[in-house]
């Protein structure tokens, strides 16, 4: 039977948002305005924090892996979506469809695991400063992003196999802009409960265990800013994090919705919009909420443009 799935359906048509010629050109100039957006600003950061030394720390290497992540992770799905907005037919091939699945997978676990990376940065260097470039090596570090990729590997080959070792016989239309798993387990002509256990194991380990994980380290940097005598420390310390909160918060809910609710049925047109924001929207957040509350950043940028003051 799996050396029939490719045979039996051998194209999807992906559905996107509703087609109508009036209105498709402000659709495709909104989400091509959007795209370019995330990429300047997020290569901006990028290069903000290669050019300043006064960024080349462990928090700005993270966050310029973030940066790269959205990038990435962004155009895996919306040049796509550009081209069919203006596009009579919205095919995609098998092969380029379970391409799509796990290159999405790939980058978004990654992302996910790595926020819980950042927060263990902030923990150490909050919690224990004096032992911050003992504990923090750059070898170290280097370790972790590696270990975020292997489980964006892992966990993106696992919910790409079990996805399309079912058969698709028809019909082969997917209700939205990209291949994503709960999208494409509705066309399946088989029992999709396996799948459905899978996907929930797979968000329970990319989304649940890291979120976990970062609402314990911040439990612990709470107590630790508590402690704090001065108030303007703890305004200080406080503000290292909130970024870092919202960030998570904006990107972790709505995967939380989509992976982890029981059956595929939960995919509709709000399933769509919801797949916009922590595919598109937070991405194009990401830097600004980096930037907009961070002085160090805002300096080098004003140190870029020559109307910022040389570093001391």
């Amino acid at each position: 039977m799996q050396e029939l799935n490719q045979s039996t359906v051998t194209e999807f048509i992906l559905m996107g948002f509703a087609s109508n010629p009036r209105t498709n050109p402000l659709l495709f100039t909104f989400f091509l305005v959007f795209y370019l957006l995330i990429l300047v600003s997020n290569s901006l950061l990028i290069t903000l924090i290669h050019q300043d030394t006064r960024l080349h720390t462990l928090m700005y290497f993270f966050i310029s892996v973030l940066s790269m992540l959205d990038m990435c992770y962004t155009t895996t799905t919306v040049l796509q979506m550009l081209v069919h907005i203006l596009s009579k037919k919205r095919a995609i091939s098998f092969a380029r469809c379970v391409a799509q699945m796990y290159i999405f997978l790939l980058f978004g676990i990654t992302e996910s695991w790595l926020f819980s990376i950042m927060s263990v940065d902030r923990s150490v260097a909050i919690c224990h400063p004096l032992w911050y470039k003992v504990i923090m090596s750059r070898w170290v570090c280097l370790l972790m992003v590696g270990i975020c990729a292997a489980y964006g590997v892992l966990g993106g080959l696992t919910d790409t196999f079990f996805a399309m070792r079912l058969s698709y016989c028809g019909p082969n239309e997917i209700d939205h802009y990209f291949c994503e798993v709960p999208a494409v387990l509705k066309l399946a002509c088989e029992d999709t409960s396996l799948n459905d256990l899978v996907d929930f194991i797979t968000g329970f380990n990319v989304i649940v265990v890291p979120l976990s994980l970062i609402v314990l380290v911040y439990v612990n940097i709470f107590a630790t800013i508590m402690k704090i005598h001065s108030a303007q420390g703890q305004i200080k310390a406080f503000s290292t994090c909130a970024s870092h909160i919202t960030v998570v918060t904006m990107f972790a809910i709505p995967c939380i919705i989509m992976y982890m609710s029981p059956g595929s049925d939960s995919l509709s047109n709000s399933g769509k919009k919801m797949a916009l924001f922590y595919n598109i929207a937070t991405a194009f957040l990401n830097p600004v909420i980096y930037s907009l509350r961070n002085k160090d950043v805002k300096n080098a940028f004003l140190k870029l443009m020559g109307r910022g003051r040389a570093p001391e």
